[in-house]
């Protein structure tokens, strides 16, 4: 089984810190955002092995930007990565219900 290095861009480090905060002030629940963040940490762990076996994307934009997506298990956010040799590269991070087609960078 390859074995892959993950690194998450500032972007995303970014993304998650404010999901976060969203979680601790406006909602009012460190339990919340603690639990966010733990899924967030076992998603990209569970990368270092699987990164290579998710499926490619039905949706064109990624593919044509060469990008994978995985949902977190327990919380309704995805991360968007790629793959570069042996490290895989989480380039975005959105909730569920947002609109990331019109907000893709990448």
């Amino acid at each position: 089984m390859k074995r892959y290095v993950v690194k998450a861009t500032p972007k995303v480090k970014s993304k998650l810190k404010r999901y976060v905060g969203y979680l601790k002030t406006v909602k009012k629940s460190e339990q919340a955002a603690q639990a966010l963040l733990g899924d967030f940490i076992e998603t990209q762990k569970s990368l270092e092995t699987a990164a290579e076996m998710l499926k490619k994307p039905d949706n064109v934009e990624l593919q044509k930007r060469d990008l994978k997506r995985i949902n977190l298990k327990r919380h309704n956010y995805f991360l968007l990565y790629r793959i570069n040799g042996n490290v895989v590269e989480i380039v975005n991070m959105f909730h569920g219900l947002e609109d990331y087609e019109n907000k893709l960078e990448y």
